[in-house]
């Protein structure tokens, strides 16, 4: 550890579950290793529904996280915010982003995209797989507008290469792993939006995250690639920029990540079963406050 977490003061963290399903043992790691984070620095420990996916959100979810979160003993210090009632906000960044030309609209679907993959030799790749070729990054001004008058259906990507140059060298500090320097390219000409839903994960959270002065992002060391396209995103957006500190995940016996389809690891399952919330402490190894 290259910075102690109490000379963090005072630290705003965050817990931030889609509610697609019922919250696990992992979700509990997570969320008591953020609010455990606030209390040690005096700081802000707060809530936020990720709800974008209307297709996949459901209110008796978010209601359960509610309930799964007060049964373990956390609180949160500010009224929670849900994506969903913010399309407005994430419309009007992504508009800005249009217009300073960092973002341009792709009408390339799946099967094209991967016809296209298979057709190049060397694909560069990312954390989630190969980049997109970058099919639509030069079309003229006047074919994307024919192509949206004729109601084809577009995502807006970031121009990875073009938002680098603009910002320049960043850097990403992670309290456990050190400095890193940021790769605006990690994942390429990644999707921030769509015709339909103006905004995508990274960009949701970026916003939210200042709109909630989060100021240590505390999550799963498998996002710790997102952690590039955000601070990315913070410069040029114009926010300010938050310390990340990844933990480790959390499985289960089979050695596997956890699951929301895992029902028997859910928290109301292991509530149904008569165990308590310090049975889940010393269930994930955490030391009771």
């Amino acid at each position: 550890m290259i910075q102690k977490i109490d000379t963090l003061l005072p630290a705003t963290t965050r817990f931030a579950p889609s509610p697609t399903g019922y919250l696990h043992l992992g979700h509990a790691y997570s969320a008591m290793f953020a609010e455990n984070i606030a209390r040690k620095t005096n700081g802000n420990f707060v809530l936020r529904i990720e709800d974008i996916d209307q297709s996949r959100c459901r209110p008796e979810f978010t209601r359960a996280i509610y309930e799964d979160l007060e049964w373990l003993g956390l609180s949160w210090s500010r009224p929670p915010i849900k994506q969903s009632e913010r399309f407005k906000i994430y419309r009007e960044v992504l508009e800005k982003l249009i217009k300073a030309n960092l973002v341009y609209p792709c009408f390339c679907s799946r099967r094209e995209i991967q016809i296209e993959l298979e057709r190049a030799v060397n694909a560069p790749h990312g954390p989630d797989g190969p980049h997109y070729p970058g099919t639509c990054r030069d079309l003229g001004r006047i074919q994307r507008e024919k192509n949206i008058s004729d109601g084809k259906p577009y995502s807006l990507r970031l121009d990875a290469q073009r938002a680098g140059s603009q910002v320049g060298p960043l850097e990403i500090f992670d309290v456990t792993r050190g400095i890193f320097p940021v790769n605006p390219n990690i994942s390429g000409d990644i999707i921030l939006g769509r015709k339909e839903v103006p905004t995508s994960y990274h960009l949701a959270v970026t916003v939210d995250d200042a709109e909630q002065e989060v100021t240590i992002v505390t999550r799963g060391e498998d996002l710790f690639p997102a952690s590039h396209i955000q601070r990315l995103l913070q410069e040029l957006i114009g926010l300010p920029e938050t310390i990340y500190n990844h933990h480790r995940i959390i499985k289960g016996d089979d050695g596997a990540r956890l699951a929301k389809r895992n029902k028997s690891q859910t928290l109301r399952s292991l509530r149904e079963q008569g165990i308590t919330p310090e049975g889940v402490r010393k269930k994930l190894g955490l030391i009771s406050p």
